[in-house]
């Protein structure tokens, strides 16, 4: 891959994994009957009065460094850890009750973060990032 080529696809994977991680924990606050406490009441997370939030923070804070490339590797380390307990507490569960196709199909984004998140932590943000700024500023 071409120096360009190799940093628009950075900069695509950033653009999907922060983004989708800011706009998920902004609706847990938005909405947090559906997406917030009320969901993390529903599926039986302990304490979700304090869960709900402090993920949505998470989601929010680590989502958008992550769109600006600013620590980006380190960024993805609590949102692995976040996706992956979604994973566990949702999807597998989900699996064991209805079965594959049922789990695959609700799982699929989930594991396009994870994954995103894995390239991010083994590429980094790449040069079109504020990583990058300050790596050549160095």
């Amino acid at each position: 891959m071409n120096n360009a080529r190799d940093s628009f696809a950075k900069l695509l994977v950033r653009l999907m994994v922060g983004g989708v991680f800011l706009s998920e924990g902004i609706q847990k606050f938005l909405f947090p009957d559906a997406l917030g406490v009320g969901r993390f009441v529903r599926i039986g997370i302990p304490a979700p009065e304090v869960l709900a939030p402090f993920v949505g923070g998470v989601e929010t804070l680590f989502g958008a460094l992550i769109l600006l490339g600013l620590f980006t590797r380190l960024s993805a380390v609590p949102l692995t850890i976040n996706i992956s307990v979604a994973i566990f507490t949702t999807k597998i569960p989900l699996l064991l009750k209805s079965g594959f196709w049922t789990a695959a199909h609700e799982a699929r984004v989930d594991f396009s973060m994870l994954f995103g998140l894995i390239v991010l932590m083994l590429i980094g943000g790449g040069k079109w990032s504020l990583d990058g700024l300050w790596r050549k500023k160095s």
